[in-house]
């Protein structure tokens, strides 16, 4: 049996976790679709993301090496965010399970109707 129960951190929890949380897939996303962005137009691009969180994913990002981040010297200063050779390598990957999600949808969410419905049955019993 394989076992993933290592003494310290685990490689691949503490890799995918910084990477497949609810923004970092759509800040790379954006990033792989729009080139070069500054930080309010990746806000516009995601929609939803607060300033604050958006500012703790690419912070992330960067610190992991996902990301580039350009501060240019001028008044006020300009921020760039691109992805890194490291995030581009990763593009490809994460595309294979954006693309599965997208075929798959239908079915996740037929099943957590199903689910849903199982446990008010429950509940009521």
């Amino acid at each position: 049996m394989k076992n993933f129960l290592h003494e310290g951190i685990c490689p691949i929890r503490d890799v995918i976790s910084r990477f497949g949380d609810k923004w970092s897939l759509l800040v790379f996303v954006s990033l792989k679709n729009n080139g070069t962005m500054r930080f309010n137009e990746i806000q516009k691009s995601i929609g939803d993301i607060s300033q604050r969180m958006l500012t703790v994913t690419l912070r992330s990002l960067e610190a992991d090496g996902y990301v580039n981040r350009t501060i240019y010297p001028e008044v006020p200063p300009r921020v760039e965010y691109c992805l890194s050779d490291l995030g581009r390598d990763l593009m490809p990957h994460l595309d294979s399970l954006i693309a599965w999600t997208l075929e798959n949808k239908q079915k996740i969410m037929d099943s957590r109707k199903i689910g849903n419905s199982q446990n008010e049955q429950n509940k009521q019993m």
